[in-house]
């Protein structure tokens, strides 16, 4: 099972935006949809799909949040064919961050947001092999900006199965911002690769709830276990939901619970939604009782 799962908020595009991935990487597919009733954003759909193999989950919840490039999807392609079609598919009606072109890390780079606003960095790398095709990066600015080395060792501490893979320093000099001390990083959290950097030129923006990571637990000590380690703002605590002391979102849920939300009855979803509507932390056997309509 896949430990950490991208969960995308969006106002109202989520299903349309999964269809619209989906149809741009191999090994992709929607996995599920469904309605979530009488949230504090009225009727949510949510979809969950897979891109080029990775799992990700999207709710329509009201335009409470957006996307920001704090958070993008680098993508790995074996060909400088396979990123100029990328980059033409996910740019259309997009904003170029930095255009396609020959960097000095890449000889085919292209960091753009999409129409819907998410954040894609499409790159041109020597050996697939070496690379997952799409990677979370995490850019450490504003208010965390340095904060990237400190972020990678603390998430290697809370992960079990974790390793630390390549990483790079900013020279003296280099960065803008003189916060700033990784240029690139990359940790593996069982078999999830993500990719951690600090901002050069500082940044105006941060980590928000459009962007965040589910981790399904197989039981109630699991989610105690992460809700102990990952919140450290009080006021973020809701239905799951925590931010940890980079600003970044998690949600901690049992790992079962999309199986629920997709495959019970209307009855269940509305009961066990109502219940974890009024939760902060988790409680299975309390959502179990609630599914029962115990």
């Amino acid at each position: 099972m896949q430990k950490i799962i991208p969960h995308l908020w969006y106002d109202k595009e989520a299903i349309e935006a999964a269809k619209w991935y989906v149809e741009l990487f191999e090994d992709s597919g929607i996995i599920h949809t469904g309605t979530l009733t009488d949230t504090p954003s009225g009727d949510a759909q949510t979809v969950d799909f897979k891109l080029a193999g990775m799992r990700f989950s999207a709710i329509s919840a009201g335009p409470y949040f957006s996307f920001n490039p704090s958070i993008s999807l680098m993508v790995a392609c074996g060909s400088p064919e396979e990123v100029d079609i990328l980059h033409s598919s996910l740019s259309a009606g997009g904003t170029e961050l930095m255009p396609l072109g020959e960097y000095p890390f890449s000889k085919r780079y292209a960091w753009i947001q999409d129409k819907y606003g998410l954040s894609w960095q499409i790159m041109l790398v020597e050996d697939m092999k070496e690379h997952q095709r799409i990677r979370p990066t995490l850019l450490f600015s504003e208010g965390v900006c340095g904060s990237a080395e400190e972020a990678l060792n603390y998430y290697l501490s809370v992960f079990d199965g974790s390793s630390k893979g390549y990483v790079n320093y900013y020279q003296a000099g280099e960065a803008m911002d003189n916060r700033a001390k990784i240029n690139y990083s990359e940790l593996n959290i069982q078999g999830n690769q993500i990719i951690a950097m600090d901002h050069g030129q500082g940044g105006d923006f941060t980590f928000n709830e459009a962007f965040s990571f589910m981790i399904p637990c197989a039981d109630q000590t699991e989610i105690d276990y992460f809700w102990d380690k990952l919140s450290f703002v009080p006021e973020a605590e809701q239905c799951g939901w925590v931010k940890d002391l980079f600003g970044l979102s998690w949600q901690i849920v049992p790992e079962n619970m999309e199986d629920i939300l997709a495959n019970g009855t209307q009855e269940e979803v509305k009961r066990i939604t109502e219940a974890f509507l009024k939760m902060k932390k988790l409680d299975i056997a309390a959502l179990e009782k609630a599914r029962l309509g115990k």
